[in-house]
């Protein structure tokens, strides 16, 4: 079995090393549930992986947003470099999902460009966890959804060998039940193309092409391809296995029954909404189901096939789907390790996503388009959630009082052993001390009055240094308007919000670490996960309007983003104190009042970090109309650095 073998140049410091020995403790002595409360900057994600390299076990780490899943996925990558770093998310650029609106009697098809670079890393995340025990899955909370059985997965695998008695034919049909697609003239992944007795795949999950030669009925050779010019790579000596390309896939002999089924779901449901008098619904139920049978039992597959997953994974009607969670389960038992990051987001995001996702597949089913079935196609509930990880380490510079409280509970049953270590009795474990000795923020109060004249100044000072500046207001339209005013200044300034593109936002922070802009102004994105060393302040407009946008968890997190730099100061305008207010400053206090005191016990002298920029996934260039896909920091297309798309139909974009 292959070990985690982390590589870094640095070592855990000692408030390091305690956090992953008091996390290790606990896993090993079955305490289920940990926090890790880790000041921003002290090398959280370090000790999340010192402590999956001394347990041993594969760990799902889940980020609440894709930006910051993307993040740690690089970081990991990094630390693991010999071992399975996987990225799980939504593999959707655009998704409108399928919906009806009774009161405009208007129906919206399902509508999504799928990422392809996304796709492959998601398929690379299934074949990872069904063949290596040293896999790392960094994903959003996309992971809770239904992706279909992993037994059946498993049993949809192409098994050859060097020698192997076997068909042309036989191969071809294989393919074809595992949902690659035969492309004699375009070769992407998920596709095969023959050549004579020669048969080239494009694994879904892979950035090689496999090459397989016939000679008199048995498998002469099988080889790695480089997918554009053809020319080998290397050759398979052993045991060769091809995984699915899709996750949603059906066995063909098990077919004609579950179809059979359907179907008298179908004729069922008609016969309700006649009985009810609804016969524009039976029509449009029949209608629909009829075809997508069809569909299915032409060619295996239709638009929406996972609206009938419960059939084809022979669940009962209301039980949970088949999630990653249930990839992990299926191969490595209750032996792997959950570590939920910014866990004050996280776990509400889990716990809320059931609910949405039921409002929109109802109306869908109370109106005939859509078999009562597509109700179990769902996200997990949160106790389904709960019941399928065997552990958690939540991660977070401010847990919620959930977390902590769970944490708490798990640790009564071994409280003698936990003494003998002088580990938290509350399975609360601090890390408090950053490795570079920066304190948390100097905080300075002003009134509100005339802020944004001083926060002009504030940021002119940051300016003369070379030095970054964060705002935040309560709007989208102040962030704007602010933006506007303080480019007619004279600042370089860009605002950042929830209406910037996803990928934008990432190319927008580089920018500012890169020195392009000395301002971003923001919201409620300028919190958790973002790693910018530049920023030496942060100005907090309106601070005293207590709210979700001034909480306690909300003004700590923001602080937080300048705890990275060794002039790092916060000021927040504010008339009054609030309790949120007063709460986030004693906490602060506390924790720059231990680092000062750690920093003079240890004679350690705060210096700045210095971190590169990486590469991104994926990135776009600034004229848009051309963009290239990275990964493992070099192209996907070795005979193309950039493709144009303006000219492109939506089909040939979906094959790049």
């Amino acid at each position: 079995m292959k070990q985690f073998v982390l590589k870094s140049k640095y070592k855990p410091t000692a408030d390091q090393q305690n956090a992953i020995d008091y996390l290790s403790f606990g896993i090993q002595n079955k305490v289920k549930y940990q926090v890790l409360l880790g000041v921003t900057g002290s090398g959280k994600t370090f000790t999340v992986a010192n402590t999956i390299q001394k347990l041993q076990k594969p760990a799902l780490i889940i980020s609440h947003n894709k930006t910051l899943a993307a993040q740690l996925y690089q970081e990991f990558r990094d630390f693991f470099p010999d071992n399975a770093v996987s990225y799980f998310v939504s593999y959707y650029d655009y998704y409108q999902p399928e919906a009806y609106i009774p009161s405009t009697d208007t129906y919206i098809e399902k509508d999504a460009d799928i990422n392809e670079l996304i796709d492959k890393l998601r398929l690379e995340t299934t074949m990872n966890i069904s063949t290596r025990h040293d896999t790392i899955v960094v994903a959003s909370v996309s992971c809770i959804y239904n992706i279909g059985s992993p037994k059946e997965y498993a049993s949809f695998v192409l098994e050859i060998s060097s020698g192997m008695r076997v068909t042309r034919e036989q191969i071809i049909d294989r393919l074809v039940q595992l949902q690659y697609s035969r492309g004699d003239f375009g070769f992407h992944r998920g596709t095969f193309r023959v050549r004579g007795d020669t048969i080239d795949v494009y694994p879904a999950y892979s950035d090689d092409g496999i090459r397989i030669v016939i000679l008199d009925g048995k498998i002469k050779e099988i080889v790695n391809i480089n997918t554009v010019s053809g020319e080998k790579i290397a050759t398979q000596d052993s045991n060769f296995f091809i995984y699915p390309a899709k996750h949603f896939i059906t066995d063909p002999t098990k077919n004609e029954n579950i179809l059979s089924q359907i179907e008298k779901d179908r004729d069922k449901r008609v016969e309700e909404f006649e009985s009810m008098g609804k016969f524009l619904e039976a029509t449009r139920i029949k209608q629909k189901v009829t075809y997508d049978l069809e569909m299915i039992r032409e060619i295996g597959y239709v638009k929406g096939i996972e609206n009938y997953s419960r059939y084809f994974d022979g669940r009962a009607p209301g039980e949970a789907p088949y999630s990653l969670l249930e990839f992990f389960n299926h191969f490595y038992g209750d032996d792997w390790l959950v570590f939920v990051d910014e866990s004050h987001i996280t776990f509400p995001q889990i716990r809320g996503m059931y609910a949405g996702d039921l409002s929109r597949k109802k109306t869908l089913v109370d109106y005939g388009f859509r078999l009562p079935s597509a109700l179990d196609n769902r996200p997990l509930k949160f106790d389904e959630f709960m019941r399928r990880i065997p552990n958690f380490i939540a991660v977070s510079a401010t847990p919620d009082e959930w977390e902590i409280g769970m944490a708490k509970e798990a640790t009564k049953n071994i409280a003698s052993k936990l003494k003998d270590i002088n580990y938290p009795p509350n399975g609360l474990v601090e890390q408090l001390l950053r490795p570079t000795g920066i304190p948390d923020p100097e905080v300075i109060i002003k009134p509100t009055e005339n802020q944004v004249a001083d926060v002009i100044d504030e940021v002119k000072k940051r300016v003369s240094k070379g030095q970054r500046t964060l705002i935040t207001t309560l709007t989208k339209k102040t962030a704007e308007d602010l933006t506007t005013f303080l480019k007619e200044k004279g600042l370089k300034v860009q605002y950042l919000h929830s209406d910037v593109h996803t990928l934008d936002r990432t190319d927008i922070l580089d920018d500012l670490r890169l020195g392009k802009y000395d301002v971003l102004v923001g919201i409620n994105l300028l919190r958790e996960g973002l790693d910018l060393p530049e920023v030496s302040l942060v100005a907090i407009l309106d601070a005293d309007k207590e709210g979700f946008l001034r909480s306690y968890t909300t003004l700590i997190q923001t602080m937080g983003r300048a705890a990275r730099h060794v002039e790092g100061q916060v000021i927040m305008y504010a008339d009054k104190i609030t309790k949120s207010m007063e709460k986030a400053l004693s906490e602060v206090r506390r924790r720059r009042k231990y680092q000062l005191e750690m920093n003079e016990r240890y004679g350690i002298v705060p210096q700045n970090i210095a971190k590169p920029i990486r590469e991104k996934l994926i990135t776009q260039a600034e004229d848009s109309k051309y963009f290239t896909i990275f990964e493992s920091k070099k192209p996907v297309f070795d005979s193309l650095s950039f493709v144009d798309i303006s000219s492109m139909t939506p089909m040939d974009k979906k094959k790049l």
